[in-house]
């Protein structure tokens, strides 16, 4: 039995620079790795079969990542042996923070070392592309400028910083976002060695906001904290966050909240815990 982490994310800023003839659209952001994270422990069975013991309300078990990343990993690599997972769920799912993204990770990275496969990161990253977009930068491991589809990388190191993360409820549909006439595709690109953490916005955030109000009045009171350097919505929402430099000052914000406000206060990772896995 092992238990590994599967970190939470944001996108320090989402930009649309426009879409490919298949669909897809051209993005540039930054994914930066928090101290918030699922917990997944990993029971290795010889018997080849693929078990979640802890199922999901309201999503089968063949749907849930952990379980397709395992199945594709065994399928790709011809391993005979089979995996009980047990997933301690924490990320709010459809908040854009990853936490699917994550899991599914995390399983790839655990299983080929627990199952003896020995394959690198990138490859490990190619598999993970064909079970969602995010997954490969999990896979990478490091805090990361992202470009075409959010899948080349390029490793930025981040301050040292705290966010105050709420969490609205609301479930966005990351393809209702993506496919809206409303989304802006033409932000001009920018330059990786320009970047800074307060540049940038997220151009899926006014679609979210018009179309979940609840959304638009959370992101407006944390406009309003004192010391908070960004605000933004992470990914295609409805997870929003602040960007404070300290610990104090989110610990604060967080104090400030009215009782119908929900969310915790991080603070922003080097690197993937598991990076060095």
């Amino acid at each position: 039995m092992h238990t590994f982490p599967a970190p939470a994310k944001l996108n320090l800023f989402l930009h649309v620079i426009g879409r490919r003839d298949d669909g897809y659209h051209l993005l540039q952001t930054v994914f930066r790795f928090i101290d918030y994270a699922d917990q997944l422990t990993f029971t290795v069975r010889d018997d080849g079969l693929i078990k979640l013991t802890n199922p999901m309300p309201g999503l089968p078990d063949q749907d849930n990542l952990c379980v397709r990343a395992a199945k594709l990993l065994q399928e790709r690599s011809g391993c005979p042996l089979g995996v009980d997972i047990h997933l301690e769920k924490r990320i709010p799912m459809g908040g854009g923070l990853g936490g699917g993204s994550s899991d599914a990770a995390t399983t790839l990275i655990a299983l080929n070392r627990l199952w003896k496969i020995g394959w690198d990161r990138e490859h490990l990253m190619t598999l993970g592309l064909e079970l969602g977009a995010d997954v490969p930068i999990f896979v990478y491991g490091r805090n990361a400028f992202a470009e075409g589809i959010g899948e080349i990388f390029t490793p930025v190191d981040l301050p040292s910083c705290w966010y105050l993360v709420l969490t609205p409820p609301v479930h966005v549909s990351t393809v209702e976002v993506f496919s809206s006439r409303e989304l802006t595709r033409d932000t001009i690109p920018i330059k990786m060695a320009a970047f800074s953490t307060g540049q940038g916005h997220n151009d899926l955030e006014p679609v979210v906001a018009r179309m979940q109000p609840v959304v638009a009045s959370w992101l407006a009171w944390l406009r309003q904290r004192r010391g908070a350097t960004k605000v933004a919505m992470s990914g295609s929402g409805s997870c929003i966050f602040a960007e404070f430099p300290d610990e104090p000052s989110a610990r604060e914000a967080c104090m400030q909240m009215p009782s119908e406000m929900s969310g915790f206060v991080v603070q922003g990772l080097a690197s993937h815990p598991l990076s060095d896995f």
